[in-house]
């Protein structure tokens, strides 16, 4: 059984194409009804998500074609258009593909944890329509091992690698116990919604967010168990606060140093730490020279995601090298078990034609021939019909340049070392 994986992602297609391919829930059983049906794949799993969509297939080697048909026309695409961005990986290389993709080594952020929960989700959801056999689920359990490997034997998740978690990374440098503190976010766009996140992910529980409409500071805010209010509100609830987070669109500084100043009177020497992600600034620079004052921008973020980055870079390379010894493993395995199935089939023939033999020589002793000719005349037809077709085999193999089998027959047989025993040497005369 071959194994094809076929896809798109960040890489190879812009996201305007890679959400006209993406598989929706709602239409993923009668995704996986029709792929089945129609691709010639016996086994299949979907890997959806905003930045790659893969099919994982088990069955036929030449089902890729079929496939790229069928996916442009489930989404209403031109073939010509997807086929462009597709890329395809068979056998090894699929299993590689797939370790990658489970290790974080594919993503756009290097190492990133989520696609880990993604993929066990689309293995997950292919068991449940049916859609995953023995082949694919043995390939994904073995590929989470080796994902887990990858997570524990090294450090490419340890590090931030994006401006928002390298914030609230930084903040740990300030507050060791950040479920204390309390938190001012302005603004209220998607860097500042996923700074809310990391920071609640750290123990932070009060949230105060500023942004110019009221309505989206709430809306965030609320999603955290928080309060919005405007920027005009911000100096009246500066003193309260010790963590000030900011990113807006904003051409003047939204928080000066006077205003800083006198809340730092109220707070009795409580260290604000402060970072300004915005250009232009949110937070004017002298703000900085105030004593109790950490503040960083986003300069000082990307110094510190680049350290993280060549550090998630070094345990990339420990990480492929996890990967290609996982490869091995799930191949060697794959060998082994196609080995017990030969062996199977190898004896199941033998035993047909000892059977025959058997029947035959019965016959013949009812009907009264002599054991003794019917025992020899059993043996020879049971030795001619087991050699005959391994024998024409390595004759054809021999004529056709193929000499390789006669050494495996050797070795198989142990012809070489029977060769030895039966050589007479005169010391043994």
């Amino acid at each position: 059984m071959a194994l094809v994986t076929l896809g798109i992602n960040h890489r190879t297609a812009p996201v305007e194409l890679r959400e006209r391919v993406a598989f929706t829930p709602e239409r993923m059983a009668e995704a996986f009804a029709e792929l089945r049906a129609t691709s010639g794949a016996t086994e299949a799993a979907i890997l959806s998500t905003c930045n790659r969509t893969e099919l994982y297939l088990a069955g036929d080697d030449d089902c890729a074609p079929m496939v790229l048909r069928w996916m442009a026309g489930f989404h209403r695409l031109d073939a010509a258009e997807l086929e462009d961005a597709l890329y395809v990986h068979r056998d090894g290389d699929a299993v590689r593909h797939m370790m990658r993709v489970a290790a974080g080594l594919d993503s756009m952020v290097l190492g990133e944890p989520q696609i880990l929960g993604q993929l066990k989700d689309a293995y997950t959801l292919a068991r449940e329509h049916g859609a995953s056999g023995s082949f694919l689920s043995r390939l994904f359990e073995h590929t989470f091992s080796v994902a887990k490997r990858v997570r524990t034997q090294t450090a490419i998740g340890e590090n931030p690698v994006s401006v928002a978690y390298a914030a609230v990374s930084m903040a740990h440098h300030i507050f060791a116990d950040m479920s204390r503190n309390k938190a001012l976010l302005i603004g209220a766009g998607k860097t500042i919604e996923l700074v809310a996140r990391h920071l609640a992910d750290a123990g932070v529980k009060d949230f105060l967010v500023a942004n110019r409409t009221l309505e989206r500071a709430q809306a965030l805010a609320e999603s955290r168990g928080g309060k919005g209010i405007v920027l005009s509100e911000i100096p009246e609830h500066l003193a309260d606060v010790d963590i000030i987070i900011s990113s807006t669109a904003s051409p003047l500084p939204i928080l000066g140093k006077g205003a800083v100043e006198r809340a730092l009177k109220k707070r009795k020497h409580r260290p604000y730490f402060m970072v300004d992600i915005a250009v232009p600034r949110d937070i004017e620079p002298e703000v900085a020279s105030l004593d109790d004052v950490y503040l960083y921008t986003v300069d000082d973020l990307r110094q510190v995601i680049e350290e993280n980055i060549r550090s998630r870079e070094g345990a990339a390379r420990e990480a492929e090298n996890l990967v290609a010894s996982g490869v091995q493993d799930f191949l060697n395995q794959l060998r082994a078990l196609d080995a017990v199935s030969t062996l199977k089939q190898f004896r199941q023939r033998a035993e047909l034609l000892r059977d025959a033999e058997t029947e035959k020589a019965l016959r013949a002793l009812r009907n009264g021939t002599d054991p003794e000719t019917v025992l020899r005349s059993m043996a020879r037809g049971l030795t001619n019909k087991l050699l005959h077709e391994p024998s024409v085999q390595v004759r054809k193999a021999t004529t056709e340049g193929r000499t390789e089998v006669t050494e495996w027959l050797r070795e198989l047989h142990q012809l070489d070392a029977l060769d030895a025993d039966t050589t007479t040497t005169p010391e043994k005369l």
